[in-house]
């Protein structure tokens, strides 16, 4: 079975489109897990009405306001499918998706590569069905996901659909006060270990909000710095192209110089190019540029 996990946090004027897509999806082989990061609208009592309707089965879990990792892994705990699939709650899915997803799943389980796959991943689109960033010419296409993002340079955003096994072996960091987590953080621990296999189906919508994560990314990475500098200090280690690197270690250096109370007990990047781009973010700051 698939588990569709949804993190809400006052969503219920969009929640109603996804529920939609959902109960017309071609297959209703899937759990929709909900965890309600602490609204305060009405999300709960549409939950509520949903599930008494019996359209779909769907599992509601609420919880104190932590951020969206800390719901998605409460989710991950409560899920019973054997893969998940997360999906925003002010975004959609192509009424054929759970088909799509379950048959390519069927077909990556004959591959003699299975054990070491974390699962399968699709393009996304907008909600006129126009192509978010790119996709590799050739489906399916086999690799991790750092040599999808890096050697072949495929941009945009994607839809990753997990092997639950691999979400609970790699769970997002919760730092005490701090309510971001970059998915990409966890994406990459994932591609260390695991390839993926990467399909063209476009089976996701979205829609980025005016107040959504994307639209407030540096406030969020400022207010949670441990976790953002844990990400870029990750990142600055993989093998990656030396620009890619640098971008990473200069991120790490502008974050860490204008965060609070977070000097201590982190890990900091060394060499060269760490201390040239320590100096000139510092440059940066002392001149009040950044």
């Amino acid at each position: 079975m698939l588990s569709i996990v949804t993190a809400t946090y006052n969503r219920d004027f969009l929640l109603s489109r996804l529920y939609e897509t959902l109960i017309k999806q071609t297959c209703l082989d899937f759990e929709w897990i909900v965890v309600d990061d602490g609204s305060t609208d009405n999300t709960k009592v549409l939950l509520n009405k949903w599930i008494l309707q019996k359209k779909i089965n769907i599992k509601f879990f609420d919880k104190e306001n932590g951020g969206k990792h800390t719901a998605l892994n409460m989710a991950f705990k409560k899920s019973c499918g054997d893969f998940i699939l997360i999906v925003d709650s002010d975004d959609l899915l192509s009424i054929n998706a759970v088909e799509i997803i379950k048959s390519k799943i069927i077909e990556i389980k004959k591959n003699k590569f299975y054990e070491r796959l974390s699962g399968i991943c699709f393009p996304k689109a907008d909600l006129n069905g126009i192509l978010i960033g790119n996709t590799y010419i050739h489906s399916p296409f086999l690799c991790n996901y750092l040599d999808y993002r890096y050697k072949y340079k495929i941009a945009g955003d994607k839809t990753e659909i997990f092997k639950r096994d691999v979400l609970l072996e790699f769970p997002f960091p919760e730092f005490k006060n701090e309510k971001f987590c970059p998915e990409a953080l966890i994406w990459n621990r994932i591609a260390k270990k695991y390839d993926m296999v990467f399909y063209n189906d476009i089976i996701y919508l979205c829609e980025y909000q005016v107040d959504g994560l994307t639209s407030k990314i540096y406030e969020m990475r400022k207010r949670s710095p441990k976790a953002t500098l844990q990400y870029y200090y990750e990142l600055s280690l993989l093998n990656l192209p030396i620009l890619i690197k640098f971008k990473a270690i200069l991120n790490y250096w502008r974050f860490y110089f204008i965060s609070e109370n977070v000097h201590n007990n982190i890990n900091m990047p060394k060499g060269f190019l760490a201390n040239l781009g320590k100096l000139f973010i510092y440059c940066l700051y002392f001149f009040k540029i950044i």
